[in-house]
């Protein structure tokens, strides 16, 4: 027979103390004596997809939860390759970082521990959708042979596809930009296969950039995943701006903002549109040493019709127009319109002007009544910063560290 005793200690909101005496042999705990606890329970893992899922989509996020306790190891290999995840700061959940393989299988294993360090081992596997084609990048610049890998202020990173995109959120957001300095960018569509990134403004002189183009496992379209991933490193050079107008015939070229030098020019002719120079800001798109140059829309024997050999010529646009060596204007130069829509400058000027350029440095020219469109040549800057993220999927962002 037990006899139950109770006190209510002033202060202690309603808690009572329970004291409970009973008269059965052997239920009293010896004085000093500790209670023995239960050990916790095995810790375990819970995983996505789930275990043989099939068909899963290669986006999907692989996330691996501890419950109980915390992840010791992840990993998520298959014939493919690995895929590489991100463990939380408290060890309890762990994310893959990039996108499966199209028609491979993955096996997940999670080593886990409760609070007193007894692990289990978890096995999964599932199965991504398989690949009715594939698609990759055909062309991307800055190029090595083709711009040289220092490159100007004004130059876009372009790309493009070997396939149409239509799925241009999901290409777009892979395509990361990285900086040594903080610059706001976006993306713009062209069409379904070329896309280009430029920065808000020009890029900060001497910048360091890298493209990391994760496409390998993005979906392109319906049924079309990228083959592998493509990595781009370039410098942006000094900043040199060159400015001229059609109106009083002189280019100035400005290095870091100072004044390096002043050319005389003579710019289009006019007269016919085609022979009007475009208004707006070139780039510069290549250095040739040595060019061939034929009348517009002027066939050979039709009244007109020249091919002239011209040297130290910077092409601007893809409608013919160059900035070029001219012995024949130079008496026009710094007074006249002459040109058949290139910038004419002396063969002293030329020499200078082809060896101190790079590709991607802005070339604006004013005073013309014929305007540069977006899509002649490099015309990225024709479109103000709204009319580009018209054309951007993901909209603008700022580059990631480099």
């Amino acid at each position: 027979m037990g006899v139950l005793v109770g006190r209510l200690t002033h202060g202690s909101a309603g808690v009572l103390a329970l004291a409970v005496l009973t008269g059965c042999a052997g239920s009293e705990k010896p004085e000093g004596q500790a209670t023995p606890s239960a050990a916790p329970p095995a810790a375990s893992v819970h995983v996505l997809p789930a275990d043989k899922a099939g068909n899963v989509p290669t986006d999907q996020t692989v996330l691996v939860a501890a419950r109980g306790g915390t992840l010791r190891s992840v990993t998520v290999t298959g014939k493919a390759g690995t895929l590489k995840g991100e463990l939380s700061a408290d060890g309890t959940q762990w994310r893959s970082e990039r996108y499966a393989t199209p028609g491979a299988s993955y096996t997940v294993t999670a080593l886990v521990a409760n609070p007193v360090g007894q692990t289990t081992r978890t096995t999964t596997t599932f199965s991504t959708v398989k690949a009715d084609s594939t698609f990759g990048i055909e062309y991307i610049a800055p190029h090595k042979d083709d711009t040289g890998l220092t490159v100007g202020v004004g130059m876009p990173i372009m790309i493009t596809f070997d396939k149409d995109i239509t799925d241009r959120v999901s290409v777009e957001r892979n395509l990361v930009v990285k900086t040594s300095k903080p610059v706001e960018g976006a993306w713009h569509w062209f069409d379904d296969r070329h896309v280009d990134f430029r920065p808000k403004k020009y890029w900060p002189a001497h910048t360091r950039v890298r493209l990391e183009a994760r496409l390998a496992g993005v979906r392109g379209g319906e049924g079309m995943y990228g083959k592998r991933d493509h990595v781009l490193d370039f410098k942006i050079g000094r900043e040199q701006i060159t400015s001229g107008s059609t109106q009083n015939h002189v280019l100035k070229v400005k290095r870091d903002g100072r004044l390096v030098r002043e050319m005389p020019m003579s710019a289009g002719q006019g007269g016919a549109w085609k022979y009007y120079t475009t208004s707006g800001i070139h780039l510069a798109m290549s250095r040739e040493p040595v060019t061939i140059m034929t009348s517009p829309g002027i066939g050979p024997g039709q009244s007109g019709y020249y091919r002239l050999t011209v040297y130290n010529t910077v092409r601007i646009s893809n409608s013919g127009e160059y900035v070029h060596s001219a012995p024949w204007s130079v008496g026009s130069q710094g007074r006249a319109n002459v040109s058949h829509g290139c910038v004419n400058v002396s063969p002293t000027n030329a020499a200078w002007f082809i060896k101190n350029t790079l590709i991607g440095d802005p070339i604006i020219i004013t005073g013309s009544p014929r305007r540069l469109e977006p899509t002649n040549g490099w015309g990225h800057w024709q479109e103000d910063w709204k009319q580009w993220l018209q054309w951007s999927s993901v909209k603008s962002a700022i580059t990631e560290s480099l």
